[in-house]
């Protein structure tokens, strides 16, 4: 499980993307690279990273869900998550 402070981090830096959004694509459509520059670094979409929903977890990332496969396995086996079986054959 990710620090509450990581999360509420990565929170903050999408927030921060969707507010800058449309002011950073007028900047690069107008090719002003100064203007790019004085933004915030957190108003970069390239300095987002994927984590779990509930846990936190960095890795192992599954976009469908948006959730890690950790946290995917114990609801698909604990039934919570809808259509989704473990495989026998």
């Amino acid at each position: 499980m990710a620090k509450e402070g990581i999360k509420a981090r990565e929170l903050k830096r999408q927030k921060l993307v969707e507010k800058y959004a449309a002011k950073r694509e007028a900047l690069k459509a107008a090719g002003d690279y100064e203007g790019l520059d004085k933004l915030p670094k957190n108003a970069s979409p390239v300095r987002l990273h994927n984590r779990c929903k509930l846990t936190g977890r960095p890795r192992g990332y599954m976009r469908q869900f948006g959730i890690s496969r950790v946290t995917f396995r114990e609801m698909a086996l604990a039934g919570k998550i809808p259509g989704v079986r473990k495989a026998s054959w």
